[in-house]
């Protein structure tokens, strides 16, 4: 055993990794997942994106710059738990108000450090994503593999991220009015659609497409969000209630949602996409931007052409749907996250392109 360990991350399959708690104490069911950011730990932390999940930083120092009170994605963070190489306790940052470790205690998010996170991120590529769990140094393995077989991956993630009334966030000079259906949404999609002259309502993942309408948007906006999209099929059928009648922005989860939407299917990654560093080409420029991604799931090339959708965006890594388009209905969807946080800015456009879209359709009304 690790010199001085206390905690230990047990997988599936049985292996272990042993090292030494920080933030929240007690047992954590999570998925092991992993993300190459090299910065950006806060935001990782508050995204809903992340509910239920034990993240892998791949970068090896952890919380030297501590927490900002201005950096969070979300008031109430969801992840499962943090996986690092070395934790910093002492940040160095005068934004900073609170260490890393104490956030965490707060929201019951597990901490493992001094973990060989190269080891484990190579587990994870040549495995695939798997459920583990966060235990003392001297629960027994074999019995936590016995209940890992048993436990099942929660299905609700939605559900529980979102908010649960509807929130409006005014936009200075503002020209449109967005409705923005929040499956777990990153703040900084609001930020980005303000800074842009949108109005902004943010809805439940529930609201009924009727209610979406009785608000007059100008367009319709589908957040990020956890879990599998063939979950909240009350919302994929919203959508397809609301297609034609808005333009349509989708982003991540909200890509997924329109693309099934319209007829398509998606399926499960083999260890998914998580970091600041993927290239995706823009199929109608030939362009190459870098971008922020976060996701377990993409959509079905072959799908897509018994449906209007044509693809816009391809990743050049592994050749995934990442954008898609309906330009007559004036809906489109990407798989990456233009909003960043953390991450490259090189996607803003696409929010310029979303209020093109508005303003043709207000024109034309």
């Amino acid at each position: 055993m690790l010199s001085g360990a206390n905690r230990k991350l047990i997988l599936e399959d049985g292996s272990v990794y042993e090292g030494h708690a920080f933030g929240a104490p007690g047992e954590k069911f999570v998925e092991i997942v992993f993300n190459t950011s090299m910065v950006g730990y806060q935001e990782i932390l508050s995204d809903p994106s992340y509910t239920d999940q034990g993240v892998v930083m791949t970068y090896p120092l952890i919380g030297n710059y501590g927490m900002a009170d201005d950096d969070y994605e979300t008031e109430t963070p969801t992840i499962g738990a943090l996986i690092v190489r070395e934790y910093n306790e002492e940040p160095s940052n005068f934004r900073s108000t609170r260490t890393l470790g104490d956030v965490m205690k707060q929201y019951g998010v597990a901490g493992l450090s001094g973990v060989d996170t190269r080891k484990l991120t190579r587990h994870i590529r040549n495995f695939g994503s798997c459920k583990g769990m966060l235990v003392d140094a001297d629960v027994s393995t074999q019995e936590t593999v016995d209940r890992l077989a048993k436990m099942e991956i929660p299905h609700d993630a939605v559900s529980r991220v979102s908010r649960s009334t509807a929130v409006h966030y005014p936009g200075a000079d503002a020209a449109y009015h967005v409705v923005a259906v929040d499956c777990g949404m990153k703040q900084n999609i609001v930020r980005s659609m303000q800074k842009k002259g949108c109005d902004v309502t943010v809805v439940p993942w529930n609201t009924d497409a009727e209610t979406i309408a009785s608000l007059q948007p100008d367009g319709v906006f589908l957040s990020n969000g956890p879990g599998d999209p063939t979950d909240v099929p009350e919302l994929i059928a919203t959508v397809r209630a609301l297609l034609g009648r808005f333009p349509i922005f989708g982003i991540c989860l909200g890509h997924q949602i329109l693309s099934l939407a319209y007829g398509a299917k998606t399926y499960k990654l083999k260890f998914g996409h998580r970091g600041g560093n993927h290239p995706v080409r823009d199929l109608a420029t030939d362009k190459v931007e870098i971008t922020s991604q976060n996701h377990s799931y993409a959509v079905d090339t072959d799908s897509l052409a018994e449906t209007p959708l044509s693809v816009t965006h391809v990743n050049l890594l592994d050749g995934t749907v990442e954008g898609v388009a309906c330009v007559g209905d004036k809906a489109f969807g990407v798989q990456y996250h233009p909003e960043s946080a953390p991450g490259p800015q090189d996607s803003a456009y696409l929010f310029d392109r979303f209020i093109a879209w508005m303003k043709e359709a207000k024109d034309n009304a």
